[in-house]
């Protein structure tokens, strides 16, 4: 069941997490004052696939599971661990969520409303840029991971000589 916690506990694994761990002190803090601890209980959903919410979430502790639903059925993704991140792409987009994360074992995880992150980029401009290059990096790293996945899926399902010659014939060359 879904808790919120005190999060004081955790504050020293705040600086795990990556995107944080260039902060100053101060600007650590500040940041960590403002969001939300939350418990789940492994196999709980922390988001789900379609909803809207404009947060995005660390792992303190535990491990979340990333999962889609398709052809009714969920897909798993990825594992992530204590220092990731997630759901960092609903501080700039109002989409709905791409998938569904669930606490795969008893989790802790801090929420950072999209709010509480453009109030803490206009007081802290020059650690912001530093977080928003890290939240950069991830989803560019990401990106990659993703790319990679769609190429060897593509190269199990046709040889690129064979589409390009499917799609000269469709063509009419």
């Amino acid at each position: 069941m879904e808790i919120e916690i005190d999060k004081e506990e955790y504050r020293n694994r705040f600086s795990d997490v990556l995107l944080f761990r260039a902060l100053s002190p101060e600007a650590r803090a500040h940041l960590f004052d403002r969001a939300d601890a939350r418990f789940f209980d492994g196999g709980e959903a922390i988001v789900r696939e379609g909803e809207l919410s404009p947060s995005f979430f660390a792992v303190l502790e535990g491990s979340v599971v990333v999962e889609v639903h398709q052809d009714d059925k969920d897909v798993y993704i990825t594992t992530l661990g204590r220092g990731s991140i997630f759901g960092e792409a609903a501080m700039f987009l109002k989409s709905p969520r791409t998938a569904t994360v669930r606490a795969s074992d008893p989790s802790v995880v801090l929420q950072i409303e999209r709010i509480v992150w453009m109030e803490f980029l206009r007081e802290h401009p020059r650690e912001g840029n530093k977080a928003l290059l890290a939240i950069i990096y991830g989803l560019l790293s990401k990106l990659r991971s993703s790319n990679q996945e769609l190429a060897f899926e593509r190269r199990g399902d046709a040889q690129q000589d064979e589409v390009d010659s499917l799609v000269a014939e469709l063509s009419g060359n």
